[in-house]
Parts: structure tokens; sequence; C-alpha cells
């Protein structure tokens, strides 16, 4: 029997990536684009919704062009996405009505403060379980057909499509066929139920969406359909679907509840699985759908940091205090500590488990003695605390203990920043073997759904260790450290005085 591949495609915020891996998990070839990002005004985040997808269809022929394989080896597709980043598209011309609205925007403030004076704010939680923000995707949609020219009379008419990044995507693949997306994605849109799994038509007459707009909604590990043999060369299932952050939950095998990873990207994303059953937060935490696979949904409770790894960059392009971000570990070690230096990089405000989006950053504890270094230290160490904060409202939600924490993203490859982790949060922390988990969470959804995998418990065996970090800090530092942030932080949300 001849070797059975999945294609992974992870499009993600600012590139996207295409993954061949091979039954055994490993990668076979691997092709990347970046994606253009525009702010056409100050706090507006667009992009391209043709440059998304056609960026994306060229890496997944390229991946396969260098895998040297054919078509007919590759039994599914996973796509896997940058989540709440909102498109709406003609469904007769395919062609999209404005730019791709990103996840990071926040041009939809007014609508946010229009529906929390309508006192739609404990309905929208208890239902989504999400606090109106301008990170999801309703309000989002909601802005696009009140400000683009006859969109309200056309999404009634039936003639426009809402998706994220992974329905589009789809859509596309499919030449129209497929108009989907997974439980994952779905509850990140701040209009999907989730205790019926379904769109809630209460909160649609809230925001004035027809409910026809919407995709179908299936479990992450299904058979959505086929690609346009025009489109990409054969007729291929598409048959994994589900959010980046899920993903990589289910790419770093947290498959048992009580596990955690936390993703070091652009933000910073921290998610325990939560179980089979459904798990409210009393400390600023989101509970989500992680999967769904067959008829059986599992949980997740995240804490979403909006600014994590758009810390260090900041201060490479504002500040220019490096050269590059690698640069910042080796500054960082110059010194043994940031001496009482906190940064607290709260550039769209503070989100989980704060959700104060009125608030701005601020670095304090600076002297005559303060150099580089020590601003470079509490740059990256602000990373680890944020992590904390949120550590500390999932311990506080469940009354479990996490063992571990499964790392991944860009930053996770800094070792000073991952054994600051490891001991401001007194457990190891683990970084895979291999790297690109959001990509292989989604063809582990698709090699389940098209039988090159059997089971979750098959996957377990697949999963390798590639680094340990041990905490090796005394209860006291640890203490003394997290109550200087938390200081910072109490600073922060209180300045100007509220």
């Amino acid at each position: 029997m001849s070797e059975k591949y999945v294609l992974a495609l992870d499009s993600g915020t600012i590139k996207n990536r295409a993954v061949i891996f091979n039954s055994k998990g490993e990668m076979v070839s691997y092709a990347e684009k970046k994606i253009s990002v525009n702010k056409p005004h100050k706090g507006w985040v667009e992009q391209d919704p043709d440059e998304i997808w056609s960026t994306q269809l060229w890496t997944a022929k390229e991946a396969i062009q260098l895998a040297k394989i054919s078509h007919r080896d590759i039994a599914g597709i996973g796509v896997t996405n940058q989540r709440e980043t909102t498109i709406v598209w003609n469904k007769n011309t395919g062609r999209p009505i404005y730019p791709a609205i990103s996840w990071e925007s926040q041009q939809t403030e007014d609508i946010c403060k229009r529906l929390v004076n309508a006192g739609l704010q404990e309905e929208i939680k208890q239902k989504t379980s999400l606090v109106i923000n301008p990170y999801f995707s309703a309000t989002k949609l909601c802005w696009i057909l009140e400000n683009v020219l006859g969109a309200k009379e056309m999404a009634e008419n039936g003639e426009l499509l809402f998706g994220t990044v992974d329905t589009w995507l789809m859509w596309k693949l499919s030449g129209g066929e497929i108009f989907a997306t997974d439980y994952s994605n779905a509850s990140r849109t701040m209009m999907f139920n989730l205790r019926n799994l379904d769109w809630d038509d209460d909160i649609l007459e809230h925001l004035g969406i027809p409910r026809k707009m919407l995709p179908e909604v299936c479990p992450s590990s299904h058979v959505y359909g086929e690609t346009d043999a025009a489109v990409i060369g054969s007729r291929i299932p598409i048959a994994g679907c589900i959010g980046n952050q899920q993903a990589d939950l289910f790419g770093e095998a947290c498959f048992k509840k009580g596990m955690a990873k936390n993703t070091y990207g652009e933000g910073s994303f921290f998610l325990m699985n939560a179980g089979k059953k459904y798990h409210s937060s009393k400390n600023g935490l989101i509970t989500t759908i992680a999967w769904g696979i067959g008829k059986e949904i599992t949980y997740a409770l995240e804490g979403s940091v909006l600014v994590s790894g758009a810390t260090l960059k900041w201060v490479k392009e504002g500040l220019g205090l490096i050269d590059s971000l690698s640069d910042s570990e080796w500054l960082a070690k110059q010194v043994p500590d940031a001496d009482g230096v906190y940064f607290v990089p709260a550039f769209r405000g503070l989100s989980a488990p704060y959700w104060d989006m009125e608030t701005s950053g601020m670095i304090i504890g600076i002297n005559e003695d303060t150099q580089r270094a020590h601003i470079v230290r509490a740059a990256l160490e602000a990373l680890a605390y944020q992590v904390r904060d949120v550590y500390e409202s999932v311990v506080s939600d469940t009354g479990m203990d996490i063992k571990s924490l499964h790392v991944d993203g860009g930053a996770s490859q800094n070792h000073a920043l991952m054994q600051f982790q490891a001991d401001l949060l007194n457990i190891p922390v683990i970084r895979p073997y291999v790297a690109e988990t959001t990509a292989l969470g989604a063809a582990f959804m698709a090699g389940l759904a098209t039988g090159v995998w059997e089971s979750v418990d098959e996957l377990k065996k697949l999963w390798r260790e590639g680094m340990r970090f041990k905490p090796s800090m005394s209860e006291r530092g640890r203490a003394t450290l997290y109550d200087g942030w938390q200081e910072a932080v109490s600073r922060v949300m209180g300045w100007p005085n509220k």
C-alpha cells in the first residue's frame, strides 16, 4: 500500500503556509508566503481577501511540488486559519465587497458600545461565552453591512455570504461548492450559541444580520467536500477545518482534560482542554469549542492576550533598541534581571483576564541606572507575565493543577523566555519537536476523517517532545517578581484615574 499524505493549509495573520505530512506525522515539505496588512486609519487593520486566497493557493501548489508526490497521494486537506477575521463576498460573482477586517482591528468600537448600552452584554456572554469586543467577528460583519453601500439590501436578498478565513478558503478551493465552517471557528464569532450549537437568532436580530449569510457549521474532523480540479489540479477531499489556536492545542497533543498550551505569536493564546462539558469562566476567560470529532464536542478555556510578540516588534521598530527579534535574547542575558523595570504592553488595551480596553501601555521602574538591556529584558518578561495572569485565572476557574505547559510560536524559540516562563509558573515548559503545530493539528483532523489515522490514541504516539525547561527559581523570588508585575498592571489600569 502506497504512503498517504495530508496537506495542511495554515492561513495566519502575516503569512500563509502549506505543510505536507506523512502518516508518521513527519513534515515532508513546507512552503510559505507573506500577506500584506493594511492600516487605513488608527486602530483599523484590514487585508485583501483575494491576496489571502492567492498566496494560500500558491503555497499549496508549491508544497505539493516540493514533496515530489502526486495529487492522488494526498488523502485529504486540513484548513486552519487566523480566527475572527471577517470576509463578506457576493456569492454570484465571488468578489469580496470590502477588505477582510482583521481580528486585530478596533474599527467596531462604536458598535460594541452601542450593544453594551443596549444592555446586551449579559445575554451575549451567557449564550456565546464571549464579551462584547471588536476582537470578535459579529461586530465586524455588522460594520460591513452598515457601512458598505447597498450591502444590507444585498444581504437580505440572499446575495452575500459571510465567512471567517477558513470558510472563504474552502469556498474558493471547492469552486463555490463548500460553504461551511467548523465548531471552533463558529464559537469565535459572537453569534454562535455554545449551549445549543447553532447560530443564535436573537443575537442575529439584535445585530441586523440575516441568517442566510452564515455558513453551515460542521465538526472539525469531517469531509466537507472536494477541491475543484480546475483550481488545484485534482479533486482532493477537504476533510479538516479548525481555528489556529485550537489546531495548536490538538497539534500539541493536549488531548486530555487539564492539558494546556500557549502560543507566542503577535498575540499570546493560552488554551486548556476543559473536557466534554461547557465550563463558564468567572475570571475573564472565554469558553470556546476546541474541536468537534464525530458527535463529540471538546471545550477549552482560553485567555487571549492581544499584544505579545508585537511587544518585541515595537521594541525593534518603535524604539530601535534591537536590530532583530533574536537580539532580544542575547541582550536580555547581558543583565541578571530587569532591575525593577516592568513593561505593560497594553497597546490595544488589556485583554484577558482584565478586558480593560480603555487603558494604554506603560514602562515603570526606570531610574538613572536603567540600561537598554533592562528595558529589552522587561519587554521579554512581559510575555511571560501575561501568560501567568491567564494561568492563574484558569486554575482559579477550574481548580485543576496544570502539570506542564506546551509551547509554540515564534517567541517559544527564545530559550531565555521559556526558562523564565517555567520559573514564573513553577511547572515544566515543553517545546515540541515539530515546530509547525498549527498545521499538524489541521493535518491530524483531516487524517482522522480520511482514515490516515484511526484514532486520537494513535496520534498520541506520533507526538514528540523537543525541549523541556524546568523551573529553578525560588518561591520567594517568583512571588516578588509577580507581585511587582501585578502592581504595574494596577497602575496602568488606574492611569489616568477612571
